[in-house]
């Protein structure tokens, strides 16, 4: 129970790595909740410090949801691939822990990103096949839409279908199918301002970067 107690902790202290913060105060000396929409993802990264800096926080927020249930895999699991329903539990848990650690990190005052790159690579860490199809959707509503948000919230709406589907033929674990929920009313609950936003037809599409961060300044303390 000890280690398993440790994996959990372990999964929130990779997913509250401040990487959005960090980017802002090592590359232009500034808060990143200060700027933009105020979040430390890597959407707001893009719209203030550049397509580079955002890239880079992106690939370790994707890595930081990965390694945290990788790591759970390989301590509480029999063996790496295999397949232990008690197990399963505790690894879902440190996955959502770690989605935990990226919203409310501790070092940044509970304030953190949405959790779609952390989701996505969770999912990635847990099954591939389901992380590249929601990433899939992500990408070609992103490429029709250019709304970063629309694209996220359509994508973790679809997360519990693709689970289904994909376990409907090689057995259902029930933990990656509550998963697969609870991570989808998180970034839905997450983009909630993004989603009034869209009913009033002001949300900003990718390419309007600057006009976005002026337009969201004010959005901060409704947490987007």
């Amino acid at each position: 129970m000890l280690l398993n107690l440790l994996v959990l902790v372990a999964g929130y202290l990779l997913g509250s790595i401040p990487s959005g913060w960090l980017a802002g105060r090592w590359l232009a000396g500034l808060d990143i909740r200060q700027e933009g929409s105020g979040s430390t993802g890597a959407t707001n990264v893009l719209r203030v410090l550049g397509k580079g800096p955002a890239l880079a926080v992106f690939v370790v927020d994707v890595l930081k949801g990965s390694l945290a249930v990788l790591l759970a895999k390989a301590l509480l699991q029999p063996q790496p691939l295999g397949f232990d329903a008690g197990s399963d539990w505790w690894v879902v848990a440190a996955g959502l822990a770690a989605l935990a650690g990226h919203i409310w990190p501790l070092w940044l005052g509970w304030k953190g990103g949405k959790a779609v790159a952390t989701g996505l690579g969770m999912l990635l860490g847990l099954t591939w096949p389901v992380g590249l199809a929601c990433f899939g959707i992500f990408l070609a509503l992103l490429t029709c839409s250019r709304i970063v948000s629309l694209s996220s919230v359509v994508a973790a709406l679809s997360l519990p279908a693709l689970m289904l589907a994909w376990f409907g033929g090689n057995g259902l674990r029930p933990a990656y199918l509550l998963l697969a929920v609870l991570t989808t009313v998180l970034v839905v609950w997450r983009h909630r301002s993004n989603l009034q936003r869209l009913l009033a037809g002001q949300e900003p599409r990718l390419g309007a970067a600057k006009a976005a961060g002026d337009k969201l300044a004010g959005d901060k303390a409704a947490g987007s």
